[in-house]
């Protein structure tokens, strides 16, 4: 018997592929998308609800002021939110399902 000599992958790569033969990159980017809005606003603890459909990113808060003042900064956070998914790897950026963000809607 002849042992087949393999090279060691990452773990990054092998989650990765998992997640696509799963099914299951569309949740998966979901939640990295909601990861990098709690990085970029720096408001997670502020944050109620949030919703991502077809580019657009929701954000419900629980402070009409906060929301104030974020909303001058949408365009600011939309482009942080990207360059924030552009360097995680673990953002499958091949699914034809989920792009980044283009919008942010803040209630």
């Amino acid at each position: 018997m002849k042992l087949e000599k393999k090279t060691a992958e990452g773990m990054e790569n092998i989650m990765l592929r998992y997640v696509k033969a799963m099914g299951i990159s569309f949740s998966h980017n979901s939640r990295r998308i909601f990861q990098a809005w709690d990085e970029a606003s720096g408001v997670a603890d502020h944050t109620i609800k949030r919703y991502f459909k077809d580019g657009t990113l929701t954000i419900t808060l629980d402070s009409s002021v906060l929301r104030s003042v974020l909303f001058l900064q949408t365009e600011a956070l939309v482009a942080k939110i990207n360059q924030i998914l552009d360097a995680d790897d673990l953002f499958i950026k091949d699914d034809p399902r989920l792009h980044k963000v283009e919008k942010l809607v803040l209630k």
